[in-house]
C-alpha cells in the first residue's frame, strides 16, 4: 500500500537517470515524494498529489483526484511560454520561479529532461551550469 506523496516506480525510474546525471545532484526523499538537489537548492520534486493531504499542490494543479506532478524551476522568460500551453503545466503559488507539470500518460519525456537540465541551471553554480549540454537557444 502507498501512502500520500508516493510517486510510481515507473516515473521515478524515468526521472533518477536523468537528475543524477547533471554534476553533483543527489536525490533524497522530500516532506512528501522524492526530490533532487543541487548543493543544498532543490531543482526538481516530484509526489503524487492527494487533494485531502496536499492542498496547495492540488489547487495549483486544479485537481480534485490524486496525481502525479512535478515542480521545477524554470528561467523566467520561459515561464509564460509553459504556462501559455496549458496542460500538463501549471503555475505553483510558491516560488516566482517555481512551475509544474502534470505526469500522466502523455508525457513527454524528451521535454521533461529538457526541462531538468534547464532547473538545474536555473539553480546551479555557473561553473556546474556550464557543463550541462542544452538544446542552443533558438535567436
Amino acid at each position: 500500500m502507498t501512502g500520500p506523496g508516493d510517486v510510481p516506480p515507473g516515473i521515478i525510474d524515468r526521472l533518477r537517470p536523468v537528475c543524477l546525471a547533471l554534476p553533483e545532484v543527489y536525490e533524497e526523499p522530500a516532506w512528501v515524494g522524492t526530490r533532487w538537489r543541487i548543493r543544498k537548492r532543490t531543482f526538481a520534486h516530484v509526489l503524487t498529489v492527494d487533494p485531502r493531504h496536499q492542498v496547495a499542490y492540488a489547487r495549483a494543479a486544479a485537481t480534485d483526484e490524486p496525481v502525479c506532478v512535478m515542480t521545477f524551476r524554470s528561467p523566467g522568460d520561459e515561464i509564460a511560454g509553459l504556462l501559455a500551453a496549458g496542460h500538463p503545466f501549471f503555475k505553483a503559488d510558491w516560488g516566482v520561479d517555481v512551475v509544474g507539470m502534470v505526469l500522466d500518460e502523455a508525457v513527454d519525456w524528451d521535454e521533461v529532461a529538457e526541462l531538468l537540465a534547464e532547473s538545474y541551471c536555473v539553480l546551479a553554480p555557473r561553473k556546474l551550469a556550464a557543463l550541462v549540454d542544452r538544446p542552443p537557444t533558438p535567436g
